[in-house]
């Protein structure tokens, strides 16, 4: 059957097509517009008649020296060691997935420092920096530092940590909250205080992310309640290089694929060839 004659009967009986269309191609429908994924992938839109028009974008990205097949990623704690995974989503049309650190010695700007009193080395420029130096030194691999949301002025942290030698500067990590049960008015949570991610922290981690990539010349990957691809766009608009998907990978393992197609039909739509032409496009100027 023609894709003109399917197109014009899916006016018809949109409902019957869908399905059908869906089988066949595993098309994904959100509102009006139509997905196709896997390789050879369109972008459908549908206007009266079905039109489909050929994908023809550049979604690679380099990360401190790490070239990337697009940008998005899934967070470390969120999504194991990706093998966890591989029977749910085709691994290999990921970015790229962080894992939890293999090495005793936390080389992470948000880790918490125990002996310390619980501080956390990326709350100070002074620490963060003496950790990324002291990494920088036993290693010559690319480097990403992940920076807390927890601090007064997270660009002084960034400068700090990019002048030892950090190649990325990842943010944010969870924001410190609490919850109480106020029938047994004791903290929910063992240890009193937890981290909050998640949908809820996406505003701050959009304003830290464009206030960071304003004053380093490293890439910066922007992570915080990103659960669509229009979340993941506005980081890459206020001037993330990558993002990094967490919580919603709780939701739905498959949310990074669906967040790399959507950034893919917003590109196609919009006539857009390069990912470049989107990262750090952000238009303050007066209205």
């Amino acid at each position: 059957m023609g894709l003109t004659v399917v197109c014009r009967m899916l006016k018809q009986s949109l409902a019957i097509y869908q399905y059908l269309f869906y089988k066949k191609f595993k098309f994904c429908c959100i509102t009006s517009e139509w997905m196709l994924r896997g390789s050879g992938s369109f972008f459908v839109k549908l206007q009266g008649l079905l039109t489909m028009t050929q994908k023809n974008t550049n979604l690679s990205v380099d990360i401190g020296g790490i070239k990337l097949k697009n940008p998005v990623m899934t967070a470390s704690g969120t999504f194991g060691y990706a093998s966890e995974f591989e029977h749910l989503l085709d691994l290999n049309r990921l970015g790229a997935f962080v894992v939890k650190g293999l090495s005793l010695e936390p080389s992470k700007g948000s880790c918490p420092n125990v002996k310390s009193g619980g501080i956390a080395f990326g709350g100070y420029p002074e620490t963060a920096a003496e950790v990324v130096r002291a990494v920088r030194k036993r290693s010559t691999r690319p480097m990403m530092v992940k920076l807390s949301p927890n601090v007064t002025d997270i660009t002084e942290i960034a400068r700090s940590v990019e002048a030892e030698g950090a190649d990325s500067i990842s943010l944010i990590n969870t924001i410190t909250g609490m919850a109480i049960d106020v029938e047994t008015r004791r903290p929910k949570l063992a240890n009193i205080t937890g981290g909050l991610s998640g949908p809820a922290i996406k505003p701050v981690a959009l304003r830290m992310v464009w206030q960071v990539a304003q004053v380093v010349k490293v890439p910066v990957i922007g992570i915080g309640g990103i659960m669509t691809a229009k979340d993941a766009l506005e980081f890459l608009i206020a001037g993330a290089a990558a993002v990094q998907i967490g919580t919603a990978n709780f939701i739905n393992p498959h949310t990074a694929i669906d967040i790399i197609d959507g950034i893919e039909a917003f590109m196609v739509e919009r006539d857009i060839s390069d990912i470049a032409d989107i990262i750090g496009t952000l238009n303050v100027s007066p209205r």
